[in-house]
């Protein structure tokens, strides 16, 4: 069963951002990234690819 996260639907920080660019820029898979923000492998893929982030495949 997939993880619930209590934040649906939150608006993205300016904070929440700047550690999204820095997880990805390190080279973090989509999971991990997850975990570390608390937000769903949806809403961060989303956001990194408003941004034009490129998140790390698992290998």
């Amino acid at each position: 069963m997939a993880e619930r996260f209590e934040r649906h639907r939150q608006p993205w920080t300016s904070d929440e951002i700047q550690k999204l660019h820095l997880l990805a820029r390190k080279g973090m898979a989509l999971k991990a990234i997850s975990r570390a923000m608390t937000r769903s492998e949806e809403s961060i893929r989303d956001r990194a690819r408003a941004d034009g982030l490129k998140i790390a495949k698992l290998r």
